[in-house]
């Protein structure tokens, strides 16, 4: 058997999403958000395309990134794409500053629901891209030891499930005051998570941990949809940025995702060097992943492959925006 590289994969690297305006994306990403417009330049593999490049302030891992293409058709999310992305806030004062913020600008948010694991709001994006704002806490470690994460299915308590909860109150449930500007506690320090959608919840796992030598470290179901299985698939304890989750739904259940304007073209996992990136291209060539060959993006050398249910993923080299 085909041993795993030694330099193993450390976290999320960045996601990249389909965008229509430059101009639009990046007001709202730096007004509202408040994260800051790394780079912008064409696209390497479509110069007709801009590419824009959003990081926070230090240029920390779990970056944002936009493919910009003004006549970019609307995406729709199903099997073989991502649903949305999750930026992590400090804990449920933050969320809800952020939440009466954006509400006061004009969007449209739900929340904050009780994940158990986290709490978190839910917007979209101008091009419809949904966007997830998840508290740090209070942790995978709630319910199950850290040597026992992700053995058993851990149902989430009715009350937070879709129809077991109170949604006037969570309607309700915002800060009291106005939020003239973000403060810095409310900062989104990173990408909290990655959640995709599979087709096969056995196949998927085997391909995360198996393959890619990542952790299961939650087994639920999804809350909005109790017939989804949800898996969380981490690295190390797996701290917020280093998680991809996937939903499972089979085929005759969910449709395939349309790629578009406001869905995700690609996430990429993080290793540490290139020494690191070539061991892995080598290694998922032996197990039949059949990677592309491997790009150099400038701030970063990385390569492609596909998920077991088509889903575009890069592995990256650090660092990214420096």
């Amino acid at each position: 058997m085909t041993a795993l590289p030694s330099g193993g994969i450390t976290g999320i690297h960045h996601l990249t999403a389909v965008a229509t305006d430059a101009r639009r994306t990046v007001n709202f990403y730096t007004r509202l958000l408040g994260l800051r417009l790394i780079a912008q330049t064409a696209d390497g593999d479509d110069p007709s395309s801009s590419h824009l490049l959003f990081g926070n302030g230090e240029h920390g891992p779990g970056l944002l990134a936009f493919l910009v293409q003004s006549h970019a058709a609307p995406g729709q999310y199903g099997i073989g794409g991502t649903h949305h992305l999750a930026f992590e806030t400090r804990d449920r004062i933050t969320l809800r500053q952020w939440k009466r913020w954006l509400s006061d600008l004009g969007l449209a948010v739900t929340g904050p629901y009780d994940r158990v694991y986290f709490e978190s709001i839910y917007f979209t994006d101008p091009d419809g891209l949904i966007l997830e704002i998840a508290t740090r806490g209070p942790g995978w470690t709630l319910d199950e030891t850290p040597e026992t994460l992700g053995y058993a299915i851990k149902l989430p308590p009715p009350e937070t499930m879709v129809n077991g909860r109170d949604e006037a109150a969570i309607a309700a449930d915002n800060w009291p005051d106005p939020v003239p500007v973000p403060t810095p506690d409310m900062r989104l320090e990173r990408v909290h998570h990655i959640t995709a959608i599979g087709s096969d919840a056995t196949r998927t796992e085997q391909f995360f941990t198996g393959i890619l030598g990542m952790r299961t470290v939650k087994r639920t179901v999804n809350f909005d949809n109790p017939a989804s299985p949800h898996l969380y698939f981490g690295v190390g304890d797996g701290a917020p940025g280093t998680i991809v989750t996937y939903f499972a739904y089979p085929r005759e259940t969910m449709r395939p995702v349309r790629l578009g304007a406001g869905m995700t073209h690609h996430f990429a996992l993080r290793v540490p060097d290139e020494e690191s990136l070539e061991a892995w291209h080598g290694y998922l060539t032996m197990r039949g992943v059949q990677p592309s060959e491997v790009h150099d993006r400038t701030s970063f050398r990385s390569f492609a492959f596909h998920d077991p249910d088509g889903h575009l993923i890069e592995i990256a080299t650090d660092p990214i925006g420096r």
